[in-house]
């Protein structure tokens, strides 16, 4: 027998698979029917316990292709319905067995509707994955934190992927391979650097422009790589999506706040203002934009249309946007694909302009 036991004391109970053993982390639910293995391996979900509102996970396996990552990232994971005989032209194993080769625990036969309802009502609790919700237990939950999660997800030194086009400084907050794939799809030259790398470094490079990425945890945890991307704005194009996003507000002088339970999975509506539509998008974030906080300088681009919160900016005095959801949809929707071309547009316009 197996628990999911939370903080405020409620327990859950199922059964074991994946790895058999104890950990704690914090619980938020994830409304995707597809894409587990991206989700499994995506490093914003670093120190998080995963909950998955779909019940019937599992039934296409698991393989070497679709990681978004170099391994599972996740701290455990729950499902309703294990599916314990998978099929896919190609799959390699199961997903209790790329759980198990990556000591990663996780809980099957749980009410999930429950969790659920409890993180939607109360907010993202700390929680245990345990066989014995003891008082022990729960220590270990009160004394559980995260501390620094975007330097344990980073890349440790910059590394370069080749390419014709313009030249891409990527920041490496926990990036998804999706990410990398989309910029090499419009042939940019990257070049990688760790998350606490200097302006003065990047810039020396003589990038056409940058990249900020996906990570995990609360944006405001991370005052120093502000104040670098206060001196990357002023010097050239800037792209950030989902924490990327959220440093560039906090660079420009706003203000963040957790949400109740977050924004995951890859049927999020959002509306582009400027277009005046709506698409599906792929989130992954516990934290968002006060827009009353924005300066006049930053101008609103996306809304999520469920619940108002800012999803995109863009500075009307500097080659510079953002937005909160996953372009690349990996997994889910490609619709906003578009953002990347946008990028590749404005490192044109500045460079016809310098001429």
């Amino acid at each position: 027998m197996a628990y999911l036991f939370l903080e405020d004391g409620s327990i859950y109970s199922g059964e074991f698979f994946g790895a058999m053993r104890e950990v704690v982390g914090e619980v938020v639910f994830n409304t995707g029917m597809t894409g587990y293995q991206e989700l499994l391996s995506d490093p914003s979900y670093h120190g998080q316990i995963v909950v998955m509102t779909y019940p019937l996970i599992g039934n296409y396996g698991a393989n070497e292709l679709d990681n978004e990552s170099d391994g599972i990232q996740v701290r455990g994971f729950i499902v309703r319905e294990n599916i314990s005989k998978p099929c896919n032209w190609k799959m390699d194993v199961s997903i209790d067995k790329h759980l198990k080769n990556a000591d990663i625990p996780a809980i099957s036969s749980v009410d999930t509707r429950a969790i659920t309802r409890k993180l939607r009502e109360h907010g993202t609790m700390r929680g245990i994955i345990t066989n014995n919700p003891d008082d022990a237990a729960m220590g270990k939950i009160k004394a559980y934190q995260v501390i620094e999660p975007v330097k344990k997800v980073t890349c440790k030194e910059k590394y370069r992927i080749e390419g014709s086009g313009y030249k891409v400084a990527v920041l490496d907050y926990g990036i998804k391979h999706g990410i990398l794939d989309s910029l090499k799809l419009r042939d940019c030259d990257l070049t990688v650097y760790p998350s606490y790398t200097s302006a003065e470094e990047i810039l020396a490079d003589n990038p056409d422009g940058v990249f900020l990425s996906n990570g995990p945890g609360d944006p405001k945890d991370n005052p120093e790589v502000i104040e670098e991307i206060k001196k990357l704005i002023d010097a050239t194009p800037v792209f950030g999506i989902c924490l990327g996003f959220q440093l560039i507000a906090l660079a420009m002088g706003a203000d963040t706040f957790k949400l109740r339970y977050g924004h995951r999975g890859c049927n999020h509506p959002v509306k582009d203002i400027e277009q005046n539509r709506t698409y599906i998008t792929s989130q992954n974030h516990g934290y968002a934009v006060l827009p009353e906080s924005l300066p006049d300088t930053v101008k609103v681009t996306h809304l999520n249309w469920n619940d108002q919160t800012l999803e995109g900016i863009a500075l009307t005095n500097r080659p510079t946007y953002g937005v909160q959801f996953h372009p690349e949809g990996r997994p889910g929707p490609q619709d906003t694909a578009y953002l990347f071309d946008r990028f590749i547009d404005i490192m044109k316009k500045t460079q016809e302009g310098d001429k």
